[in-house]
C-alpha cells in the first residue's frame, strides 16, 4: 500500500508542516558565537549544500574560501573592525522605519560584540563568482535589439551594469542561502554580511583571491552562544500583491 504526499505540500504523516519551515521561521542571524572548532566535515556539508544550490546556465563557477586558522583570521579581524564601523556610522546609524529602537539597539550591540571578538570566529566563508565573458556575435545582437524593441534595447544599455551584477549574484546567493538552512539545521550560527565589500580589495589580498574573482559575502560560522527563536518579519498579507501591484 502506499501513501501519497497531499498535494498542499504537507507531509503525509499529518504534521502541519515539513521540518524545512521549521528551520526557516527560527533561521535568525546568530552574531554572538563560541570559539569552539567547528568540524572540518560540517564546513564540508554546508559549502556541499551550497553548491546544490541553483546557478544561472548550470555553468556552476562558483568557488568558496574556508578561513579557519586563527592566524588568518586574527589578520582579517583588523579589516573586519574597519568595514563594521563604517557601516555603523552611516547606513547602521540609524533603525530601519517600522522597526523598535531598543530591538535595533540589541542588533546593533550583537555586531558590535561579532566585531569585538571576530578574531575568536571559528570560521568564516567567502563565496566568489567569476561570470564569463559572453559570446555574442553580430546577428545574435540584431536579432535582440529585434526581439525587445529600440525603447528596451537602448534602456538596456543604461542599466547592462546594474543587469550583469544581478546576473552573476543570481547564481551565487541561492546557494548562499543554502548554506544558511544547512548551518540552522546541523545547530550552527551563521549570518549573511557584504561588509567587506567596504574593502574588498584589501579582503582579497589577505586571502589570495584573484583580483578579476568577485565576492559576494562575508559569512562567520560557529556554535551559538544564544538560542535559536522566532524570527520577526512583516506578515504574508502586507507583502503580496496578487495578479499586479
Amino acid at each position: 500500500m502506499t501513501t501519497e504526499t497531499p498535494l498542499s505540500g504537507a507531509p503525509a504523516d499529518g504534521t502541519d508542516d515539513p521540518a524545512l519551515f521549521a528551520t526557516m521561521s527560527t533561521m535568525r542571524a546568530m552574531r554572538r558565537l563560541r570559539p569552539d572548532p567547528v568540524p572540518g566535515d560540517l564546513l564540508d556539508r554546508l559549502v556541499q549544500a551550497a553548491v546544490w544550490g541553483p546557478s544561472g546556465g548550470n555553468m556552476q563557477r562558483f568557488e568558496y574560501v574556508v578561513v579557519t586558522d586563527p592566524a588568518v583570521m586574527a589578520r582579517l579581524a583588523p579589516l573586519w573592525k574597519r568595514c563594521v564601523d563604517a557601516y555603523l556610522a552611516t547606513t547602521g546609524k540609524y533603525a530601519p522605519a517600522g522597526m523598535d529602537e531598543a530591538a535595533y539597539a540589541r542588533m546593533v550591540a550583537a555586531i558590535e560584540y561579532q566585531r569585538d571578538h571576530f578574531a575568536e570566529t571559528p570560521a568564516l566563508i567567502i563565496p566568489c563568482y567569476q561570470f564569463p565573458a559572453p559570446r555574442i556575435e553580430e546577428e545574435g545582437l540584431r536579432r535582440y535589439a529585434e526581439a525587445l524593441g529600440a525603447e528596451a534595447t537602448e534602456r538596456m544599455g543604461r542599466v547592462q551594469e546594474r543587469f550583469a551584477a544581478l546576473a552573476e549574484g543570481s547564481c551565487v546567493y541561492p546557494g548562499v542561502q543554502n548554506l544558511l538552512l544547512a548551518a540552522r539545521a546541523l545547530g550552527l550560527a551563521a549570518n549573511i554580511t557584504i561588509w567587506h565589500l567596504f574593502l574588498e580589495n584589501e579582503w582579497k589580498a589577505a586571502l589570495g583571491i584573484p583580483d578579476a574573482m568577485n565576492t559576494f559575502a562575508a559569512i562567520p560560522v560557529g556554535w551559538p552562544r544564544g538560542r535559536f527563536g522566532p524570527v520577526s518579519r512583516r506578515p504574508v498579507a502586507e507583502v503580496v500583491h496578487r495578479d499586479r501591484w
